[in-house]
């Protein structure tokens, strides 16, 4: 009774991957011990053993199980490594590895690769391989190099492959990037709001941040960091007015903003924003089955990431994403902010 009432044993009977690593359990009629996930026939409670290490299980006169080898690191633990030694060869490699070569390096086929691959990172491997070359380019420009010498020691075969997407990847043009947002031209104004302050701000494309705080001169100057050459203009009575409308709809959130947005940030990342935006007011999902919703369900530390990198706060409501249990997890503008945001739309 006492087995069957341990919360190890629970583990056992839902085959609890997530315990894995935690615990070993032995089955006294067959004499093997296994994880907790193993698919195999569950015990009866009599009948069944713990142990903290495959070595202390031997000890006790056990065997490793066959179909789990639980003396062997877990599966989940060698995709994971063949996955980064793959993400390691891109990202040292002068040019993109192939996807034949790269599924050789792991020991699969192209296919299974691929399939793992997009599993566990989130993307696929072409995809991972560009957002690194997007990355390399990126940190040359704000070096100093020259545009041309970005693109080309980032592994572009031509400045026309680059060229065709930049404004997308960098959010602006590549020289203006360079040149820490020079040239670009962005309005921006505080308003007061239930949070002590909102700070909107805009580009020509739309809205590029919605920032909330107690101290609206952090929220500027956290702005002016990330574009310290940007051209800063002075909200006028058209922006007064989108103020005015962010600011109310921050403190009272409502389906939608209906305001253009001007969304910077990687392939996967706008994947995940994309779907935040599907999540009504009132209604919360977690991260896990957020990762599910975007075809990833192995990446939800990059889905959370994604959700900690969203500047547009509330128009981007990852307020409404929690851990697995209904914990509360980080917020880019403070748990107290994500607690009052989750009050405020509880009908």
């Amino acid at each position: 009774m006492q087995t069957q009432t341990e919360p190890r044993y629970a583990a056992i009977i839902a085959r609890d991957a997530e315990a894995d690593g935690a615990f070993l359990y032995a089955v006294k009629t067959t004499g093997v011990y296994c994880r907790p996930s193993c698919a195999a026939r569950p015990p009866r409670p009599e009948n069944v053993s713990f142990f903290t290490t495959g070595a202390e299980a031997e000890a006790a006169g056990f065997r490793p199980c066959k179909r789990c080898k639980p003396n062997q690191p877990p599966r989940a633990e060698t995709q994971a490594a063949a996955i980064a030694n793959a993400c390691r060869a891109i990202e040292t490699g002068e040019t993109t590895p192939s996807l034949s070569s790269l599924a050789a390096l792991a020991g699969l086929s192209p296919f299974h690769f691929h399939r793992m691959f997009k599993a566990i990172t989130g993307v696929t491997p072409k995809a991972y391989a560009a957002a690194h070359r997007d990355a390399r380019v990126k940190s040359a420009l704000l070096e100093g190099n020259s545009v041309t010498e970005a693109i080309y020691d980032a592994g572009y075969g031509s400045s026309a492959r680059f060229y065709a997407g930049a404004r997308s990847r960098l959010g602006m043009k590549p020289k203006i990037f360079r040149a820490g947002g020079a040239g670009e031209v962005i309005v921006s104004a505080l308003a007061p709001c239930t949070f002590g302050f909102v700070l909107v701000a805009a580009t020509p494309k739309g809205i590029c941040a919605i920032s909330l705080g107690a101290d609206g001169e952090a929220l500027e100057d956290e702005l002016r960091e990330r574009f310290p050459k940007a051209d800063f203009r002075a909200p006028d009575q058209k922006f007064a007015a989108i103020i005015a409308r962010v600011a109310a709809f921050v403190d009272a959130p409502g389906p939608e903003l209906s305001l253009p947005l001007d969304i910077r940030g990687t392939a996967f990342q706008q994947r995940v924003w994309a779907e935040l935006v599907k999540i009504p007011p009132g209604q919360t999902a977690t991260y896990t089955e957020l990762a599910a919703r975007i075809g990833a369900p192995k990446s939800v530390r990059a889905v959370a990431s994604a959700c900690a990198a969203n500047t547009i706060a509330v128009a981007i409501p990852c307020h409404r994403v929690l851990r697995t249990g209904g914990a509360l997890a980080g917020y880019r503008w403070g748990l107290p902010a994500k607690r009052k945001l989750l009050a405020a739309e509880t009908p």
